[in-house]
């Protein structure tokens, strides 16, 4: 994977760990999570603390000749991501490497072990307790996203709403990750786990 250098820290790293911004026709700074609109750009480490030292220091602004920050920046990067995630859930769904549903997520859990875990943050503590209880005896610990709400997770897969949900492994799954670990520094993506709730 290709590096690139962070604006802020001034140090290299992954490409999948850094944030690539553009200029717009109308020269404002837009964050481009896909890294593939057209003109020069800019890349940051994916953590809220070096987006804001890019913006405070004006070191995003000069590095793309003079552009309009705007006041939204960081969380329009932060919105980005989590739509970007939820996409990638839909394009597994339509691929089959989804399962929704308590039933389902059992069943791929018993079949194999899922690339992620998605449970949404709204969702009742004792059936995630259920899924958490059988993945750890079966597989020891997946990686759980717990950031976006039933509903979110439900319209990005064509229904009212989806609580859990198992990510086989695969391409759609590789990505997910990646963009995961992006918004990782913006929010945290287990909130239960974090706070020990879940168990």
């Amino acid at each position: 994977m290709r590096e690139r250098r962070c604006i802020s820290k001034g140090t290299s790293g992954p490409e999948s760990e850094l944030i690539r911004f553009v200029s717009d026709p109308d020269g404002n700074v837009v964050v481009d999570i896909a890294a593939k609109l057209p003109g020069r750009g800019a890349w940051v480490s994916a953590e809220r603390k070096m987006l804001e030292v890019a913006i405070s220091k004006g070191k995003l602004a000069r590095a793309l000749n003079g552009a309009k920050v705007p006041a939204d920046l960081i969380a329009s990067t932060e919105e980005m991501l989590a739509r970007r995630a939820l996409s990638l859930l839909g394009l597994a769904r339509k691929g089959g490497a989804l399962s929704t549903g308590m039933d389902a997520v059992r069943i791929a859990l018993k079949a194999g072990r899922p690339a992620w875990r998605i449970e949404a943050a709204d969702g009742a503590d004792d059936g995630r307790g259920k899924l958490d209880r059988l993945a750890k005896a079966a597989w020891g610990d997946i990686p759980v996203a717990g950031c976006f709400s039933a509903a979110d997770i439900g319209q990005s897969v064509g229904r009212d709403s989806v609580v859990h949900a198992a990510l086989a492994k695969g391409p759609q799954a590789r990505a997910f990750g990646e963009v995961m670990n992006r918004l990782s520094g913006f929010r945290i993506i287990d909130p239960k786990a974090t706070a020990g709730e879940s168990g």
